[in-house]
Order: C-alpha cells, then sequence, then structure tokens
C-alpha cells in the first residue's frame, strides 16, 4: 500500500515537471521570435540612425494683453564642428579656412565674431583694447599665453603668430586669424563645444560656404532662432538683451546644462527670468531604413516659458513719446534725461515705466560703443536707478506726517511773511499770507513746512511716515533698484558729518540730502491716492507655459504696509493736491479728460554739463486720478525742466489715453493669450 501510494506521487511530480519544461520551450520561443529575432529584424532594415541637438525656443515676452513684445525668429549661424574641422596639428590648413571665410564675410560686408582684447592702431600697429583690462589678464595668463602681467600688446601677438604659424600673412591678417584661433581656444573647442564664428549670416553668404562644403571641412551653417522685437523702441531697459554665453556665465551654468554656444539673458528680464526663459534643449532622431525611408522623431524638447509683464504696450510709447518730447523741448545746454512711471493704485502693477534718452534693441549691438560713450547715458535706467532731490514733491509726506500727529489740523494757520525766522525765504508768493495746510500744499509754501513739519514734527516724525510711504525704501520691484537716501541723523553719522537743526528744515520741504527715484515718488503717490496702502511695485503679471495653456506662476497684489492713515486726513491731502491742479496748475489740465490731483516740485543741483559746471533745476511731477476714485498714479522727473508744473503734458498724455483705452489697458484675461506654439506666432505688437 506504502510502495503504491509513492508510486502516484513520483507519477504527479513528472507530470509536473514535464508540463513546465512544456510552458517554458513555449515561452522561450515566443519571447525568441518576437523579442530577439525581431530586434535583428529591425536591426537588419536600418541602415544609420543619427542624433542631434535640438535647441529649445526661448520664451516670449509679453505685455498684460498677450501683445508679445520679444519673440523669436530664425536665421543663419555659421559653426565650427570639431569632428570635422582640421586638427590643431594641422594648424596650416585651419588658417586657410579660417583666412577664406574671413574674406568672404568681409567682401559681403557682414560681421564675423572678432572679440579677441588686441587691436591695431590707425599706424598698423598692435595694441591693447580699452576697457579690456579682465580679458587682457585672462589673455596672459598661465591657463593661455602664459605671459608676465607686463607682456606688451606686441608680446602677446608675436606668441599667438608662433603657436598658430601665422608667420607668412601680413600684421593685419595675422591679427584677424589670430582673434579666431584665440577665441577658439578660450571657448574650449571641441567635440562637446563648438565654436560659433559668425551670427545671424546673411542667406546669401550661408549659401556660398554650403556650396563649398568641400574645402570649408567642419565649417557648418545652422539654423538657429534669434529674438524678434515687435519695437525695439519699447522699454529697453526693461526688458534687457540676450548674447552669446561668457566663460564667467558658462562656468556658473554648465551644471544646468548649459553649452559654451548657447545664448543667455545678459540684463533686465532676459537675465532676470533666464531659466524660465532658457527651456531644455531635445534631441533629434533620425533613422534611415535600407530602402532609404527616413523617419524623424525629436525627444526632450521643452521649449521655454512666457513671461507676461504688467506694462501695457500701448501705453508704454505714449508715456515714452510724451517724455522724450518734453525733455527734447528744453534748452540742450541744461537738458540731460528724465524718467516716468505709471502704476496702478489698487495692485502696485507698473503699466508703463519710461526711461530718456533710450536706444533701440534692433540696434543695441551695433550701436554699444556710441551710446556707451553718450555723455547723456542712454543706457542707464533712470526711473529705476536715478536718485533726486524730490523738491516740494515731498511736502506731501510731511503733511500726512503733520495731521497724523496732529501737530496742526486742517484749521490751523501761520503766517507766511517770506522769511522764516532762521533767515530762510519762502519760495513763493502766496495770494493770501494767512496759510493752512491745504493752502500750504496748493501754494507749496516753505513756511509752513518749516514750522510745523521740520520745527514742531521734526526728523525722527518725518521719516516714519515718508518709510511709511516707500520713499528711500525698496519698492519691491523684480528688477535691480537703487534704494536712495532717507536723510537721518543716522545716516550723516554715517558719511562723517553732524546733524543740523537746519537739515530738519529743510528736510521738510524735500531739500537737504533726501534722494528718491522715480519708481518711489509714483509707489509713494499711489500710497496716497488708495488711501493708505503701500503696495510691492511689481512688472511681471505672470508666467505662462510655452504653448500659453497654462499658468506657472501668478504675481498676486502684496501689501508691504497698511498705514492706517485717517480717512479725514488723506481726504485733506487730496484736496489740497486737487488744489495744486486747479488752481496753482490753471489751465494745464484743461484738456485731461479725467480730473487730476497733484503736487509739483523743483530742485538744485550742481553739476557739470559740456564742461560747463552750474546750478541747474530738475522739475517733478506727482499725481493720480480720477480725483474722486484714483486708479493710476504717475511720476515725472525731468532733469533740467524749470518747474514741475511744466510737465504737465506729460501726465495729461498718459491719463487721456488711458482713460480712452481703459478696457484694453487695465482688463487682462487669459481669452487675450494666443495658444498657439511660439516658433510660429507673429502676431507681434503693430
Amino acid at each position: 500500500m506504502r510502495f503504491a501510494r509513492e508510486e502516484k506521487k513520483g507519477r504527479f511530480i513528472a507530470m509536473i515537471v514535464i508540463f513546465a519544461s512544456l510552458i517554458s520551450v513555449f515561452v522561450f520561443t515566443l519571447l525568441k521570435n518576437q523579442v530577439i529575432d525581431g530586434k535583428k529584424d529591425t536591426a537588419s532594415n536600418t541602415a544609420s540612425v543619427e542624433s542631434t541637438e535640438v535647441k529649445a525656443l526661448r520664451g516670449q515676452i509679453l505685455d498684460r494683453n498677450g501683445n508679445v513684445i520679444v519673440g523669436n525668429r530664425q536665421g543663419n549661424d555659421v559653426v565650427f564642428l570639431a569632428a570635422d574641422f582640421p586638427e590643431y596639428s594641422k594648424q596650416e590648413e585651419r588658417n586657410k579656412i579660417i583666412k577664406s571665410l574671413i574674406d568672404l564675410f568681409e567682401q559681403n560686408k557682414v560681421k564675423w565674431n572678432d572679440d579677441m582684447p588686441i587691436v591695431m592702431d590707425t599706424n598698423g600697429n598692435y595694441q591693447f583694447a580699452k576697457d579690456r583690462d579682465k580679458d587682457i589678464e585672462t589673455m596672459k595668463s598661465r591657463d593661455i599665453l602664459r605671459l608676465n602681467k607686463y607682456a606688451t600688446a606686441d608680446d602677446c601677438m608675436n606668441e599667438l603668430i608662433d603657436r598658430y604659424k601665422l608667420q607668412s600673412y601680413s600684421k593685419a591678417d595675422a591679427r584677424k586669424i589670430a582673434s579666431v584661433c584665440y577665441q577658439m581656444k578660450i571657448g574650449l573647442f571641441n567635440s562637446a563645444n563648438p565654436y560659433t564664428f559668425a551670427t545671424d549670416v546673411s542667406d546669401e553668404v550661408a549659401s556660398v560656404i554650403k556650396e563649398n562644403s568641400n574645402f570649408y571641412k567642419g565649417v557648418d551653417v545652422q539654423v538657429v532662432n534669434y529674438r524678434e522685437y515687435a519695437d525695439g523702441t519699447i522699454a529697453p531697459h526693461i526688458i534687457g538683451v540676450t548674447g552669446v554665453i561668457s566663460a564667467e556665465e558658462y562656468a556658473q551654468l554648465k551644471s544646468d546644462g548649459y553649452a559654451m554656444d548657447d545664448i543667455v539673458g545678459k540684463s533686465g528680464i532676459e537675465q532676470l527670468f533666464e531659466k524660465e526663459l532658457k527651456g531644455k534643449n531635445g534631441t533629434k532622431i533620425v533613422t534611415t531604413a535600407l530602402d532609404g525611408t527616413q523617419t524623424t522623431k525629436t525627444i526632450d524638447l521643452e521649449n521655454g516659458e512666457n513671461v507676461v509683464l504688467t506694462i501695457d504696450a500701448a501705453l508704454q510709447k505714449v508715456t515714452q513719446d510724451a517724455l522724450a518730447e518734453k525733455c527734447k523741448s528744453l534748452s540742450s545746454a541744461n537738458a540731460s534725461g528724465g524718467a516716468a512711471v505709471v502704476m496702478n493704485c489698487k495692485t502696485g502693477e507698473i503699466l508703463s515705466i519710461a526711461t530718456y534718452p533710450s536706444y533701440d534693441l534692433n540696434s543695441y549691438y551695433k550701436d554699444y560703443s556710441k551710446l556707451a560713450k553718450d555723455s547723456n547715458s542712454p543706457l542707464f535706467n533712470r526711473a529705476l536707478l536715478s536718485t533726486y532731490a524730490p523738491g516740494s514733491t515731498a511736502k506731501v509726506s510731511t503733511a500726512i506726517g503733520i495731521l497724523e500727529e496732529g501737530v496742526a489740523d486742517e484749521n490751523s494757520t501761520i503766517e507766511c511773511t517770506g522769511t522764516y525766522k532762521y533767515g530762510l525765504v519762502c519760495n513763493n508768493n502766496p495770494e493770501t499770507t494767512t496759510i493752512d495746510i491745504r493752502t500750504a500744499l496748493q501754494d507749496s509754501c516753505n513756511i509752513y513746512f518749516y514750522h510745523f513739519g521740520g520745527e514742531l514734527l521734526g526728523i525722527e516724525k518725518m521719516n516714519m511716515y515718508r518709510e511709511m510711504l516707500g520713499l528711500g525704501q525698496p519698492t519691491g520691484i523684480e528688477l535691480y533698484e537703487n534704494t536712495g537716501v532717507l536723510d537721518s541723523p543716522s545716516y550723516r553719522t554715517s558719511i562723517g558729518q553732524t546733524w543740523q537743526t537746519g537739515f530738519s528744515l529743510q528736510s521738510a520741504i524735500g531739500q537737504a540730502g533726501n534722494l528718491f527715484t522715480p519708481l518711489q515718488l509714483c509707489n509713494y503717490v499711489a500710497t496716497i491716492a488708495n488711501g493708505g496702502t503701500r503696495y510691492s511695485a511689481h512688472i511681471v503679471k505672470s508666467v505662462l507655459s510655452s504653448d500659453n495653456s497654462t499658468v506657472i506662476m501668478e504675481k498676486e497684489p502684496e501689501v508691504v504696509c497698511e498705514t492706517g492713515f485717517k480717512k479725514k486726513n488723506i481726504q485733506i491731502i487730496k484736496e489740497g493736491m486737487r488744489r495744486v491742479a486747479t488752481v496753482t496748475l490753471e489751465g494745464s489740465f484743461d484738456d485731461t479728460i479725467v480730473d487730476v490731483a497733484c503736487k509739483t516740485g523743483t530742485s538744485t543741483v550742481e553739476k557739470t554739463i559740456n564742461g560747463q559746471k552750474g546750478i541747474y533745476t530738475n522739475g517733478f511731477l506727482i499725481t493720480f486720478a480720477p480725483y474722486d476714485d484714483p486708479e493710476i498714479a504717475v511720476a515725472v522727473a525731468v532733469e533740467g525742466a524749470y518747474s514741475g508744473g511744466s510737465l504737465a503734458p506729460v501726465a495729461s498724455s498718459i491719463y487721456n489715453y488711458y482713460y480712452k483705452n481703459k478696457t484694453t489697458v487695465s482688463d487682462n484675461n487669459s481669452e487675450n493669450y494666443d495658444d498657439t506654439d511660439n516658433s510660429t506666432n507673429t502676431d507681434l505688437l503693430r
């Protein structure tokens, strides 16, 4: 019985083994036919597989209504590829190719990348380029030419001529060829780092290179994307520029996947939002079958995200044009520049921000040398970086402090006799000698502010309210700004001076050492206009995906300070500012389609213009509208203006455009954005 059971058990095990074996054979055969042999069939049908890097499209920069301010276009780059370019050991062959390319470009008046810090003077001698000290130091360093720091331009060129076998060339040609070879060295030219010989090359020159590819070994014409501007004059100081990555930038960014020939933001929004705008390069895979059929696919490509600004491009142009017209109307002996800022009082959004003189992004690099040497500094962002003594525009901050601290009320008066007890002189001839706070603002009476502000309120309280209003404080804007100077005893100590009683009196009327930016002045008047809430100024509204379908980041209004000012006190200040617009500047806003309130200011500054040292005036205007329910605030600063009141036409132009086109400027719905891919979007601002 026992043996029978064991026999049955043995048969059962044998059956399981046989069954498992059959399954294994079946599975193996299936895998072989479907996977292993399948791969062989695929491989046997493939002649080649090539992969190349695909550059991501840089994201667009849009205005608040979805108009494209900065987009992309395609052009030609001429690039050296190390895999096919003659090796360093074949330098003579390299030189022939480089010399031929230089001749081709110069014959066709096309620019090539010549950035070596050695130039030739009018006598045909080598000399170091001006303002290139750091580059010259790099050239002499152990990593490059291994020369001592006292080496001359001739010493450097002799080393380059020997290293790159240029003895048979003229001095001029040797310098040009050496420039290319030197830049290849600096750029770490190898299979991983192509060298860009020229950018944005015409189709005609590109065609010559392609047609002579047997001679131009390793010289490739690549179709790349360039920045395209709807109007290069729109907010160039804010937009910023892009350029080829520098050695220092590459050292910082290579861990993020950047290559030596990548384009990066150099200033403004282009630099600040480099990470978002850049995108991620992908790979194009081209598979060629034996029958010649090709299949192409691109993987891992992520185009850059789009940055939406708070500015309205059309209002920006109106602001720029009005500011430029005013500046140009002044005597050339006095005028040098100015700025204007427009802000939404209820959000802190910057609707336009202009600097004069300015420049065109389309010709920035072409005109750079001229722009950099211009004594009026067109490259300088006056709206964010210039600081000015604000003059009487500061009296609004003094006035709110006087009322809030109870130093005086709306009925308190002072006799304005033309001089103050310290010998200070009043700057106006008021219609009445009995001055209350509204009249003090209307007539900009220094005597009133000397007494109630400088003497009774005092510098500490005065500055407490100015800080609340954002004067001498960061505004919060995303770009770099100058925070200015809020004059105080501690500030004077920091510069080795002692605080004097007279400083408090002068500070009360906007003089002394106070220095504020046009943006701060705009944020300050916007805070008064909205009833005492100071918002963080911002110029970026949102970041969208490359096809505009997804909001990546959206900026919400941010309250920096709730001042808590009494409504009655704010109303008194506004009434005084309304009088400035209707009485002091009677007629100046007659053509403005909304009711305006404002405060003017004038300050003096000692400076040298065209070699002549003298005392010049700067004019300022801070304003908001509509008076009954303020929506936007405007600040204008013009160097050389004889008065703040003379700037009224600038503000009037802004208000008239804004309120005639209010729904376009102030609304911003997602429907406004084109959801087409930014590689083909040609809906640029007209």
